[in-house]
């Protein structure tokens, strides 16, 4: 079909006349609506963004006399982090003269580990940074699994 045809077959329906490939000879046109197509793309565009979930990277802070029951409390919200996909920031905050005691906020960071029962992987080992001693953990996949297929079986 001539160009002329075809620029008014695309009038008469109403619609647009896009060129789909300008190197081919004959050059190849198609009649689409030309603003429904691009809304349909950028749909397209926004379901895949939404589709790629954006991990944060969470952070948790404590002192070191912090209770064994606050502890439970605290580690219990970093692993709720765990299963949603994030990764996790856990810091050891010192306070006066417990920097003289830098063994103590490992220890710390140890205990919070052991009381995730295996759903963290460690990412980055604890690292002193001015007062804070910070380690960055994230979910091992098989055991959040396995976890929460645990938490069903015991609701049922």
């Amino acid at each position: 079909m001539s160009a002329k045809d075809a620029q008014f077959e695309a009038n008469n329906r109403g619609l647009d006349l896009v060129e789909v490939s300008p190197n081919a000879n004959p050059p190849v046109v198609k009649i689409i609506d030309w603003g429904k197509y691009k809304f349909q793309q950028e749909k397209k565009k926004k379901d895949n963004k939404k589709a790629s979930k954006q991990k944060e990277m969470k952070e948790i802070r404590f002192g070191l006399k912090i209770g064994d029951n606050d502890m439970e409390i605290k580690m219990k919200k970093v692993r709720e982090f765990l299963i949603d996909g994030h990764k996790v920031k856990i810091s050891a905050t010192f306070k006066g003269r417990e920097m003289a005691h830098r063994e103590i906020g490992y220890q710390t960071l140890d205990k919070a580990i052991d009381i995730l029962d295996g759903l963290a992987i460690t990412e980055q080992q604890p690292v002193m940074a001015g007062r804070r001693l910070s380690m960055t953990v994230r979910g091992d996949q098989k055991a959040i699994k396995d976890y929460l297929a645990a938490q069903v079986s015991e609701s049922l």
